[in-house]
């Protein structure tokens, strides 16, 4: 009896531990399965994490003003970075040469008449309808005005003038103004005259901009002055087009007139070329800013290239080189007509 119980407990004891075995096994396996579960999860969730990362830059890159550019916009970016070489200038009027007479020889270029400063001093080019000015805040007046002048605008009387001086609105820093001028002595002087814009309302009015004027003595102004830009206009009649830059010689020391303190030239100068005919032709001329009385106009004519060296300007700087030189180097009155 006693051997049967020793048996059973045997048998007991031997259908435990095979319990056991077979349990611990199974949680083995649970395990294992329970683990590929979890590292599944975590590829899946890291899967989705990165897709939505990718998601987000997308949208990001493609709200972004600064990254999303339309091809035309592109193209623009690269221009800005791109910087010129030298000071960009705004073309003068473009309109055909006066065609009453045949004595076109080329075409003019657009930019003919803009001179280009071989000094350091400050400028702002600003073209209007009739001239176009090249600014010195320094001065509170032009550095230059240039402008073509046809044949057909030059007796044009189809505008008055209306003496009407205006601030420049397109010069930064802002002109001078009417007080600056007043009880002073000096005339309100136009450098492009009025009379040569008399074939636009716009360019008249434009005329009397203070960017396009100077403080000249009466005497100047009112004499030899005024009859050089009378007979400029003849010129343009029997040229059929001309082209004319123009303004004061400024230096530091010179004495300031009004509140904006505009500086009063000791002198202007005026260059005139003919780029027409057979025998193209230029004519320089420098005043002191005071009255001639009794002096002739043909007795004053100095050569291109003698006032670029005053004025260290270098005019008419886009004609061709080789008629550039000759026009410009050369004091004939002879060719010009001043009777």
């Amino acid at each position: 009896m006693a051997k049967k119980k020793v048996i059973s407990k045997k048998k007991a004891t031997i259908s435990k531990v095979k319990t056991k075995g077979r349990k611990t096994k199974g949680s083995k396996m649970k395990d294992i399965r329970t683990l590929f579960e979890t590292l599944k999860n975590i590829v899946l969730a890291a899967l989705l994490l990165l897709f939505l990362l990718l998601g987000l830059l997308y949208l990001r890159e493609k709200h972004n003003p600064a990254t999303a550019k339309t091809p035309a916009k592109q193209e623009k970016t690269v221009q800005q970075r791109v910087k010129p070489t030298a000071k960009p200038v705004k073309s003068t009027k473009k309109r055909p040469v006066d065609s009453t007479t045949d004595k076109q020889s080329f075409k003019i270029l657009a930019d003919a008449a803009l001179p280009r400063l071989l000094s350091d001093e400050k400028e702002q080019i600003v073209a209007h309808e009739g001239y176009t000015v090249s600014f010195n805040p320094t001065y509170k007046q032009a550095n230059w005005v240039a402008y073509e002048l046809t044949g057909r605008e030059s007796v044009s009387k189809k505008y008055k003038r209306k003496d009407k001086f205006l601030i420049d609105k397109k010069i930064k820093g802002g002109t001078a103004d009417n007080g600056d001028y007043t009880r002073t002595g000096f005339d309100r002087g136009h450098l492009a005259p009025a009379a040569d814009m008399s074939w636009s309302r716009r360019a008249m009015d434009e005329s009397f901009f203070m960017s396009n004027i100077s403080p000249q003595s009466p005497q100047l102004n009112r004499g030899i002055w005024k009859e050089l830009e009378e007979l400029v206009r003849d010129w343009a009649v029997t040229d059929s087009a001309i082209l004319i830059a123009t303004g004061p010689l400024l230096s530091p020391k010179l004495k300031r007139l009004g509140k904006n303190r505009v500086a009063i030239p000791n002198a202007f100068y005026k260059v005139i070329v003919s780029p027409h005919g057979k025998n193209p032709k230029g004519i320089g001329f420098i005043f002191e800013n005071k009255g001639y009385k009794g002096v002739e106009l043909s007795k004053l004519v100095m050569s291109i290239d003698d006032v670029e060296e005053r004025a260290q300007i270098d005019f008419f700087v886009s004609l061709p080189d080789d008629l550039e030189e000759r026009i410009e180097s050369k004091s004939n009155s002879d060719h010009w007509k001043f009777n």
